[in-house]
């Protein structure tokens, strides 16, 4: 029998509520129970959360908000919302159900104006910030073009599932926390041995092309699908320029690493050629650089391994 009736879309269900209910921390104070239910306050944080309303909107049905942002923090604080994900981790992966390919990327999200209000001293306040992961003490925000802002940056399997999450401040480049996104990999093995913290295959964009992560794939054995800035081929107004026998832009240049010196971009801009060079449309390539081919057959780098979730 259900428990409380479903009232909107995405409130959870009766056979979510069946996996979620035993994961929950049992209550420690004894007394007179909550006129909001677990389910209530619990489908309130994730109305809040899916919407991103202030806490004061969430609807009454939800029970009240003071109610529904006090569970919410009480468990940020004592690392519950933590556990709860490594629990649900551990029963997809006992289930089969995730996947040993990890993709990782990063998005911005804008920050209020009065983010930026509080301590400068965060252990003077009264209410300690953040949580269990101690994510809280830097705030996570940074200053950018378009104001305050957090960086997300999260691992999943392709069962857009999550793995791991880190949060920097927005201006913050994706590639130096990626390797604490892939030491945040942790799945509980359900017989208690060691985590798993391999994955087969890691995926990412050209964000994260650099020596550094491919040296640190390579030695923890892990495959990498990750574009290469110097292979890129020329796409777009690039690739129509050099089809026509013109030389790129400069931008177009840069995305594919292919390194125009100073006084060529500079003759290209103002019509003038430097001093012992010649008209030629192919005088302004470099001279031991050629176009890139653009049969991508160069275009990833990839490391095989017979091992998928490895110790």
């Amino acid at each position: 029998m259900a428990t409380l009736a479903v009232t909107r879309r995405f409130d959870l269900t009766d056979a979510q509520w069946a996996i979620l209910e035993p994961l929950l921390p049992a209550p420690r104070r004894p007394g007179r129970p909550s006129k909001w239910t677990k389910r209530q306050l619990i489908d309130g944080i994730r109305w809040r959360v899916r919407v991103g309303a202030p806490w004061r909107d969430v609807p009454a049905c939800y029970g009240s908000w003071q109610a529904v942002y006090a569970l919410f923090r009480r468990w940020q604080r004592d690392g519950v919302w933590t556990c709860i994900l490594a629990a649900l981790q551990a029963r997809a992966d006992a289930a089969g159900l995730v996947d040993r390919q990890v993709s990782v990327d990063s998005t911005i999200m804008r920050a209020h104006q009065h983010a930026a209000g509080a301590r400068r001293q965060p252990d003077a306040q009264r209410e300690p910030p953040g949580g269990s992961t101690g994510a809280g003490r830097s705030r996570a925000l940074g200053r950018s073009r378009g104001g305050l802002s957090t960086k997300l940056h999260l691992a999943c399997e392709h069962g857009q599932r999550p793995l791991s999450l880190v949060l920097s401040a927005g201006q913050a480049g994706d590639a130096p926390h990626f390797e604490a996104v892939m030491a945040g990999i942790r799945i509980a093995r359900p017989d208690g041995g060691r985590p798993r913290t391999r994955p087969q295959r890691v995926r990412a964009d050209k964000a994260y092309s650099s020596r550094a992560i491919r040296a640190h794939l390579r030695r923890r054995q892990i495959a990498c699908t990750i574009p290469s800035l110097l292979t890129m081929p020329v796409t777009g107004a690039g690739a129509a320029a050099v089809a026509a026998g013109r030389p790129p832009s400069t931008r177009s240049t840069t995305a594919a690493g292919m390194p125009w010196s100073a006084a060529s971009t500079a003759s290209n801009a103002t019509g003038r050629q430097p001093p012992g060079s010649t008209s030629s449309p192919s005088a302004t390539w470099p001279p031991s650089t050629s176009p890139p081919s653009t049969n991508g057959s160069t275009y990833f780098e990839t490391r095989p391994t017979g091992r998928a979730w490895a110790r």
